[in-house]
């Protein structure tokens, strides 16, 4: 089943300290306000932060779910449309963006939790 938008805020804000704050017109997924996604109104896609080069290798591998639009080309943002992405593929992504702009503390604690990623 193809993940929503509100998924996407189910999930991320499933995640410890994790906020909506709305930035440049996108609603914008944050811990500690880092943002690691940010969605536009229209809520079809959700842009996601991942590990630098992640998002190059997973254009390369599934184009029609993922893509790096010109303005993302110098981050590490990924665009994922959601009509082609599983629910439980999204959770991991949104987790693991979180992981990467949650401070330490944050992450330590999330992981001794034994909490298993939402989704």
């Amino acid at each position: 089943m193809a993940a929503t938008a509100d998924d996407v805020r189910a999930i991320a804000l499933a995640l410890p300290e994790a906020t909506e704050r709305p930035a440049w017109d996108m609603a914008c997924l944050r811990v500690r306000d880092e943002v690691f996604a940010s969605m536009p109104p229209a809520e079809e896609w959700v842009a996601i932060r991942l590990a630098p080069g992640e998002n190059a290798e997973l254009t390369a591998e599934r184009p029609e779910v993922f893509s790096v639009p010109h303005h993302y080309r110098s981050s590490s943002m990924v665009v994922v449309q959601l009509a082609a992405i599983e629910r439980g593929e999204l959770a991991e992504l949104l987790t693991e963006a979180w992981r990467l702009r949650a401070p330490a503390r944050l992450r330590a604690t999330f992981d001794a939790d034994g909490v298993p990623p939402p989704g």
